[in-house]
Order: C-alpha cells, then sequence, then structure tokens
C-alpha cells in the first residue's frame, strides 16, 4: 500500500508540472493574447497644443465648426473629390507669416527640428511652403503628429477633428497643422486597431464616430488643383490650384449630376482615377482598401448612374490580383468570345449577383449634406447593370481556343497584361483639365508608438 501511494503521489505530481510547463510555453508564446491597440491622442478644434512650434495667439491658424462627414473605407487617397473643405475667408491659414518665423534666424532650432520631420532642409523650407494649399479637414483625420520638446519634434498618433485648419501638399497629404505650426506625416498603421485617448480640453466632440475616421494615403502623382466643398454652403465647389490660398478658386455646383463611368474590367487603381477625374469619390468593404492592380468586376452603382459631386461608387474586385509592378499572381481580363454575347445575368436591383470573388462594396454614400438641397442618390436614375463578361466558345477538337480579338491560329493567354501605372489628379469642374507631374515620393518616418492594455479586435473610447 505505501509503494502504491507513493506511485500515485509522484504521478500526481509530474502531471502539475506538466501542466504548468504548457501554460508558461503558452504564455511565452503569446497564445490567446491579442495585439495591444495603438495609443491615439485627440486633438479637438479650436484648442492649443500644449507644446507648439508656433505661438497660437498670433493667428497663424483658424479652425471651424464642422461636423464629421460620413465615409466609406478608412483610407482616402489625398486626391479624392471632397475630401477636404475650403472657405472663402483667406485667414484659415497664414502661410506667409508661418514662413516669416521659420527663416528667422533667431528662430534656426526650431526651423531645423521642423524640417526634420518633415525630411527637407532648412533650405528648402520657403519652397516647401509655397506649395503648400491651406484646407479644412472634413473628416476626424488620423495623422503623426509632432510637439516642440527640448529643441526636437517629438512625434506622436493623433486624431484631428474635422474643421481643423491644416496645409496639404501636393499628393493631398496634411503636412501642417496651421493654428500651432506643429508639422504633420501621414499616419501608416492599422486603421483598425487604435485607441483614442480624449484627455484635458480635447474632449470627446459632438458628432464623434468610429466610421467617420480616414487616414490619408498620397495620390499617385502630384496635383495641380484640389477640389474642396465650400464648408459654410455644401452645395458650392471650389477648384483651388495646388499652393494658393483662395484668391484664384473657381467655383461650380457640387448638385450638378455625373455619370458613373464603365469601371467593370479595369485594375482598382485605374478606377480611382477615372472616379477623381468625374468628380465621385471610391468605396469599398471590409477593413483594407484593396491593392491597385485589382480586377475591378463591378461598381454599385452602376455604370451610367448619375450622382452629386462627391458621391461614393463602390468597387467589387476578383479574387487574387492582376501582374503588376509588385510581382503579384496574375488574374486575366474578362475573355473575348467568337460569337454573341452572352445575355447579362442579373438585373440593375442586384449586381452583387453579377461579381466574382470577394466583395469590398457598401451602401453608396450621399453626396455631402448641404443647406441647399442636394441631390440625392436614393432618388437617382439608374442605368441597367453593365453586362458580365462573355462567356469563351468552346474551341474546336485539337485546335487551341482562340479570341475573336486575336489573329487566327493565335493562342489566347490567359495572363492580363501589366495595368497601366495609375495618373491620378484631383476632380476639377466640367470643362477643367489638370496636367501631370512627376512623381513624390510620401512616405512617412514611424513614430513612436505607444501602446495600450491588451484587449480584443475592436475600436476602445477611453
Amino acid at each position: 500500500m505505501t509503494l502504491h501511494a507513493f506511485m500515485q503521489g509522484a504521478g500526481k505530481t509530474a502531471i502539475r508540472k506538466v501542466a504548468v510547463l504548457i501554460v508558461l510555453v503558452l504564455a511565452l508564446s503569446g497564445c490567446g493574447r491579442s495585439t495591444p491597440l495603438l495609443a491615439v491622442k485627440a486633438v479637438a478644434a479650436g484648442v492649443p497644443s500644449l507644446a507648439p512650434f508656433f505661438y497660437e495667439g498670433s493667428g497663424l491658424g483658424h479652425d471651424a465648426a464642422i461636423r464629421p462627414q460620413t465615409v466609406q473605407g478608412s483610407l482616402q487617397q489625398g486626391d479624392t473629390p471632397g475630401l477636404y473643405g475650403g472657405t472663402r475667408k483667406p485667414t484659415v491659414c497664414d502661410v506667409k507669416q508661418l514662413k516669416a518665423f521659420l527663416t528667422d534666424p533667431t528662430n534656426h532650432q526650431k526651423a531645423q527640428a521642423w524640417a526634420t520631420a518633415l525630411h527637407i532642409t532648412t533650405d528648402e523650407i520657403p519652397g516647401y511652403l509655397d506649395r503648400l494649399t491651406p484646407v479644412l479637414l472634413r473628416h476626424d483625420t488620423l495623422v503623426q503628429n509632432h510637439d516642440y520638446k527640448k529643441g526636437n519634434a517629438v512625434s506622436f498618433d493623433s486624431l484631428l477633428q474635422a474643421g481643423i485648419a491644416v496645409l496639404v501638399n501636393e499628393q493631398g497629404l496634411p503636412a501642417v497643422k496651421c493654428s500651432c505650426g506643429n508639422p504633420l506625416r501621414p499616419f501608416t498603421d492599422d486603421t483598425n486597431r487604435i485607441s483614442v485617448e480624449f484627455e484635458g480640453g480635447n474632449k470627446k466632440w459632438r458628432g464623434y464616430e468610429r466610421s467617420s475616421v480616414v487616414a490619408v494615403q498620397p495620390a499617385p502623382r502630384k496635383m495641380q488643383r484640389l477640389v474642396l466643398v465650400d464648408v459654410g454652403d455644401p452645395a458650392r465647389g471650389m477648384d483651388r490650384p495646388v499652393g494658393t490660398t483662395g484668391a484664384h478658386d473657381k467655383t461650380f455646383d457640387t448638385r450638378k449630376e455625373r455619370a458613373v463611368p464603365e469601371l467593370a474590367g479595369t485594375t482598382f487603381g485605374d478606377a480611382s482615377r477615372r472616379l477623381a477625374d468625374a468628380g465621385l469619390a471610391v468605396g469599398y468593404g471590409g477593413n483594407a482598401r484593396p491593392p491597385d492592380d485589382a480586377r475591378v468586376t463591378a461598381s454599385d452603382p452602376p455604370a451610367g448612374s448619375r450622382l452629386g459631386f462627391g458621391a461614393y461608387v463602390t468597387l467589387s474586385v476578383a479574387e487574387g490580383r492582376s501582374r503588376g509592378a509588385s510581382g503579384g499572381s496574375s488574374t486575366p481580363p474578362p475573355p473575348t468570345t467568337s460569337g454573341p454575347p452572352s445575355a447579362p445575368p442579373s438585373s440593375p436591383s442586384s449586381p452583387a449577383s453579377s461579381r466574382t470573388g470577394p466583395s469590398f462594396s457598401a451602401p453608396a454614400s450621399t453626396s455631402p449634406p448641404s443647406s441647399a438641397p442636394p441631390s440625392s442618390p436614393s432618388t437617382t436614375t439608374r442605368s441597367p447593370a453593365t453586362s458580365a463578361p462573355a462567356t469563351r466558345s468552346a474551341p474546336a477538337p485539337g485546335k487551341p481556343a482562340t479570341s475573336s480579338a486575336a489573329p487566327p491560329g493565335k493562342p489566347v493567354t490567359t495572363s492580363a497584361p501589366p495595368p497601366s501605372a495609375p495618373v491620378t489628379a484631383s476632380a476639377p469642374p466640367p470643362g477643367a483639365t489638370s496636367a501631370p507631374a512627376t512623381s513624390e515620393p510620401a512616405s512617412g518616418t514611424p513614430a513612436t508608438r505607444r501602446p495600450v492594455s491588451s484587449g480584443p479586435a475592436s475600436i476602445a473610447i477611453t
């Protein structure tokens, strides 16, 4: 009995040790733990910065009271029509005063820190400021902000409230917070895993919604003009040349309807450019923006539908990626047919039934709210949905399949040709055109991250 009891005790001890070892292994491997949320400081409109580059009492910039606009997709490209707002007041941001301050020899240390944060030299400051354009945020916008502390620019992630005046660069990226002169860089982290901290005077503002938060990605090319919405009269649009403060604005009616272009078969990047040229915004579903070389299969609303300025058109893309600069896997374009095209598989009321692959779709947004009666997408007349890709006719026995577009006897390749590089410009009013410019890199320097406590994969508001 004594031996039997000893053996039982030894067995229980071994089981306990194994259990403890398993717990330690799981703890060290991080099993069961979610990725910590990224701490983001809320910055409310009209609230002075605690560590500004520029004294805010001098009137360098003036914020406005704007309710955040709804948006489809947390990542918005810098040339998205209506992304930013404008005003007829020329004092929204005093660029000349900021330039005089940063070029004053007595402020050389601040100028050095300011230029370093923006990856330029102090000698480049005047020319850099001349290319910036003052606008007002129409969405609560994530940025990498900078305070001035002990002679250095200290970066931190922040959420700027809609209505804050900023200077944007030629690719549509916020570059300077006007009221304090603090330099801004793009937010490059996951917009869906943030914890916004409303502290001190930066209390949670009216109209704050997680769905209204955006981060801005650079436009593929430098823009010649920005197309804004008058924050005082959303029925008025403003075509503002880059580097000007409003004196040369051309106005247009944002309620004038624009036709959705034919986008099926194009790449997501090219479709975005075409929509911007038409004065419309690109929308997508899910947490991630599709890659630029993803093949578009359908749009909602469909081609031919007429919408107001800045309204969203959501795109569905095929599974996989077409071959592009990134060298991803190829997705063939819709095949042609040697006979008459097949009939559309769906009606305009259910465009999703003709889509292939995962759907990046959501209900189309309405045009920006207006004190004047804006057009409503709910009353928009939609044209019939575009036809689905025609089916390939069966090849004759023993012969390779050919398309009607290819010379007789030539086999049809199944790999898609590389899509053309997207050329995007902010949408001008009807009749206006913009000249292309050279590319400008807009990569940002990673900011110092301050994780908060672990939690589920959701947005926490503290």
